[in-house]
C-alpha cells in the first residue's frame, strides 16, 4: 500500500474512532438490533448482493453468477421460495462458491473452461468507510489484508455483549492476553469491549517492538487508538510484556477474584493452558474465573488443563475476514459447543477432500449478511469442518434464535501453535528450499508435524530424514526462525512468539507418507474421533 493511500486510510479511521468510542450501546438495544437483524435475514442478504455483488463491477461473483445464469431477480425469487440457506447450497451446486486458495487470491477461479483471475483485495467491500488495515493469521500463505471497519466492530460488538451476558461475565474485570499489531486479535477485542463499556484492566502481550519490527503505521496506529481511547473515556491499557509462563497474568486473576470474585481472562486456548499451568504450580485457585478464548481447537487435554484450576472456559470462534462467528453454549455437551451467529452470517456445508487424502470432511461455507463485513463472503470456504446441529439447549443464546450449535470445528490444511496460525506457503518455501540448500538432502527429507505433547500444548514437529547429516540440530530450528523473521508480518509474528514458547522441536526420522503415496510437506495431526483418520494424511 502506498504513503498516500495508508495516510487516507488511517485518516478515515481517525474520524471515525471518537465517535466509534463515544457512544456506547447497552445489553438492551443489542437484544434489538439481534432480534431485528434475526427477522430481516434474508432482505439484508438480498440488499447486500444487490449492492456489493450486482451493483459491483469488479466483484468476482458476478461471473460466477451469470455463469450459473442467475440474475437479481432469479435470486430474489429463489430465496423468497426456498430460503435462504437452500438457495446458498443450489447456488454452490451451480458454481457459484470460492474455495480457501481462490479467496486469498493464490490461485483463479476455474469454472469449467471459464478462467477468473482474481486477487484477495477483489473481495473486500467496495463500501467500507472507517477502517485500518491488519493481517489476518496467514493460515496457508502469507497474511492477507483486511480492512477493520469500525461500523463493523460496532455491529458485531451487539453479539459479544449478549455472550457476555449470557455467560454471567457483564461487568467482570478483564485482561487480555493477545499480541501487538500486525496481528488483529488484540486490538479488535479491545475496541469490541470499548464499544459496550467493558475495557480490560490489563493488557499483556506475548511479544514488544522489540521482538518484532512492526511497521510505522502499526506502531502509530497502536498509540493513537491507546491514547484517543482515553480521551474519549474507555481507559484502554497499554501493551505490556506478559512471561510465556502465564505467571503475570494467573497473578493479575487471583488479585482480583480475591477483591471481586470473578474476571475474565480473553486469549487463545494455548495460553489460556499455561495461564492454569502457572496457578497450579503457584498454588493459586482461579474458581471464579472465565477462560474466553479462541484461535485454536479446544481439546479435550487443553479444556481440562483450563477447568482444574477452578475456572471455566468459554469457546469462541472468530475468522478475521468476517467477524465473530459464534460462541460458546451455556449448556454445552463438550468443551468445543458453540451457538453459531446466524443474524451476521450463513453457514452451509458441503463434502470437501482434503488435499492430498482420500478424506472427506464437511466443510464450512459462509455467506455475508451484514453490509459492514470486511470480506464479501459469497459461499466462500475457511478450510474449516465440523459438526452443525440443530437442537434445543435452553441457554440464555439460544433466545436470540441462535439454534444451530457448532462442534468440532477443525481445520484440514492449517497448523497451529500458541495461538498463532502458521504460515504455510512460507513455511513449504522454507522446508523445500531454504533447509535443502543449507543442509542438504531434497524436499522429501524435511516435513512438519502437529501434535499435542503430554502437557496438552501443540508442537510443530520438525522431521528431518536421518540420511541428512547435521552436526548441531539446534541450528535447523535456528534457520527455519531466521528464514520466518524475514517473510511477512504474521511469519515474524510466528517466529517471535514461537522462539519464545520453543514450540518447534526436532525429530530425527523418515517423513510420513500418505497411504495414496505423497509426502505433504505439512501432516496435520487430527484429534480425538479423526485420530483414525490421521493415519491416512
Amino acid at each position: 500500500m502506498s504513503l498516500l493511500a495508508d495516510l487516507k486510510m488511517y485518516g478515515r479511521f481517525a474520524w471515525g474512532l471518537r465517535g466509534f468510542l463515544r457512544h456506547r450501546i447497552s445489553l438492551h438495544e443489542a437484544q434489538a438490533i439481534v432480534r431485528h437483524r434475526m427477522a430481516e435475514r434474508e432482505n439484508n442478504f438480498l440488499r447486500l448482493v444487490e449492492r456489493g455483488v450486482y451493483g459491483y463491477p469488479r466483484s468476482p461473483y458476478r461471473p460466477l453468477l451469470k455463469l450459473a445464469g442467475c440474475e437479481l431477480g432469479d435470486l430474489r425469487a429463489m430465496v423468497r421460495a426456498r430460503g435462504l440457506e437452500a438457495t446458498l447450497q443450489a447456488l454452490r451446486e451451480a458454481g457459484v462458491y470460492v474455495s480457501f486458495e481462490e479467496f486469498k487470491g493464490r490461485m483463479p477461479i476455474v469454472r469449467g473452461e471459464q478462467v477468473i483471475p482474481v486477487q484477495s483485495r477483489d473481495f473486500d467491500n467496495p463500501h467500507l468507510s472507517h477502517y485500518y488495515q491488519a493481517e489476518s493469521g496467514g493460515t496457508t500463505g502469507a497474511g492477507t489484508r483486511v480492512a477493520f471497519d469500525l461500523d463493523h466492530l460496532a455491529a458485531t460488538a451487539v453479539n459479544t455483549i449478549l455472550a457476555y451476558d449470557a455467560h454471567g461475565v457483564l461487568g467482570v474485570p478483564t485482561v487480555m492476553w493477545y499480541p501487538i499489531l500486525p496481528a488483529s486479535s488484540g486490538i479488535a477485542s479491545i475496541l469490541h469491549s470499548a464499544r459496550f463499556g467493558e475495557t480490560p484492566q490489563k493488557w499483556f502481550s506475548l511479544v514488544t517492538n522489540q521482538d518484532l519490527t512492526p511497521s510505522l503505521k502499526n506502531r502509530l496506529a497502536t498509540q493513537y487508538i491507546v491514547v484517543t481511547g482515553r480521551l474519549c473515556g474507555a481507559p484502554i491499557p497499554w501493551p505490556e510484556l506478559g512471561t510465556l509462563d502465564g505467571t503475570a497474568v494467573a497473578r493479575w486473576a487471583a488479585r482480583t477474584l480475591r477483591a471481586h470474585g470473578a474476571c475474565l481472562i480473553r486469549t487463545s486456548v494455548s495460553l489460556a493452558l499455561r495461564v492454569a499451568n502457572a496457578a497450579r504450580e503457584e498454588g493459586l485457585d482461579l474458581t471464579g474465573a472465565t477462560f474466553l478464548g479462541g484461535a485454536e481447537p479446544p481439546t479435550p487435554a487443553k479444556v481440562r488443563g483450563m477447568t482444574s484450576t477452578g475456572a471455566r472456559y468459554v469457546p469462541n470462534y472468530f475468522i478475521t475476514e468476517a467477524g465473530a462467528v459464534g460462541t460458546g453454549c451455556g449448556r454445552p455437551v463438550d468443551g468445543n459447543d458453540l451457538h453459531f451467529y446466524k443474524d451476521s452470517l450463513a453457514l452451509t456445508q458441503h463434502s470437501r477432500q482434503v488435499p492430498g487424502t482420500g478424506i472427506t470432511v464437511k466443510a464450512f461455507s459462509f455467506t455475508s449478511l451484514l453490509p459492514s463485513t470486511p470480506k464479501l463472503l459469497l459461499n466462500v470456504e475457511m478450510d474449516d469442518y465440523g459438526i452443525v446441529e440443530h437442537r434445543s439447549c435452553g441457554c440464555p443464546v439460544e433466545s436470540y434464535g441462535f439454534t444451530e450449535h457448532l462442534r468440532e470445528i477443525r481445520s484440514f490444511r492449517k497448523l497451529t501453535g500458541e495461538g498463532v496460525t502458521l504460515v504455510g506457503s512460507e513455511m513449504i518455501h522454507i522446508l523445500e528450499d531454504v533447509l535443502p540448500a543449507r543442509f542438504g538432502g531434497s524436499p522429501l527429507d524435511y516435513q512438519l508435524l502437529e501434535e499435542e505433547d503430554p502437557d496438552a500444548f501443540t508442537r510443530l514437529i520438525l522431521v528431518v530424514s536421518p540420511k541428512v547429516a547435521i552436526a548441531d540440530e539446534r541450528t535447523v530450528i535456528e534457520t527455519v526462525l531466521e528464514a520466518l523473521g524475514r517473510g511477512s508480518a504474521a511469519a515474524d509474528l510466528a517466529r517471535a512468539v514461537w522462539s519464545q514458547a520453543q514450540t518447534l522441536q526436532i525429530k530425527r526420522m523418515e517423513p510420513i507418507w500418505t497411504a495414496r503415496g505423497k509426502l505433504m510437506p505439512l501432516h496435520l495431526a487430527q484429534r480425538g474421533r479423526d485420530r483414525r483418520a490421521s493415519d491416512l494424511i
